[in-house]
């Protein structure tokens, strides 16, 4: 199977919790106009021109799964070495975003690259890229004294494309139930 970097399957917080987190993504998120905020659940996924197939295989599986909210309380950084980081909200229960992407992976096990890292697969909704070590540390510390917890529930995962164009932005293309 053809896996490609222009597509993904997601979950997406309802717009109406978008606010404090476009906020924060504006302010430190080089990628903020390609993606909308998400969770990525697998990434490089399957072309464009095969989810009309891939749709119905995925909503059968995502018939099984019990709703559950999703609740952001916390940031948090990923290190990536010479002082540049990643700052994420940090989404929980982590347990059940694992087990939704385990299940998901199941059909799709070729599609497995955000489980090859040294640390597995760990749930997060990027916000931005820092570089060093003090500043990262006083921007997690200021962004979580003046964070309020968000919550949503998980009832619907995305199917999202790009153009092949690096340059382009991903857009929703199949809503899952």
């Amino acid at each position: 199977m053809t896996k490609v970097h222009y597509t993904a399957i997601v979950i997406i917080p309802p717009k109406e919790i978008w606010g404090a987190i476009q906020d924060t993504r504006k302010k430190y998120d080089r990628r903020f106009h390609r993606w909308m905020p998400h969770i990525t659940l697998l990434y490089p996924f399957r072309p464009q021109s095969e989810f009309s197939n891939l749709e119905i295989l995925f909503s059968m599986i995502c018939k099984k799964i019990e709703l559950f909210d999703i609740s952001f309380n916390k940031f948090n950084c990923f290190h990536h070495g010479k002082q540049k980081y990643t700052l994420y909200l940090d989404p929980e229960p982590e347990t059940l975003i694992k087990n939704l992407q385990h299940k998901i992976l199941k059909i799709f096990p070729d599609c497995n690259d955000v489980n090859s890292y040294k640390t597995g697969f760990i749930p997060h909704l990027s916000v931005g890229q820092i570089e060093g070590k003090d500043n990262v540390k006083f921007i997690l510390k200021t962004l979580q004294n003046n964070w309020n917890s968000l919550k949503f529930k998980l009832n619907l995962i995305y199917f999202i494309a790009r153009e092949k164009d690096k340059l382009s932005e991903f857009k929703i293309k199949k809503e899952i139930s």
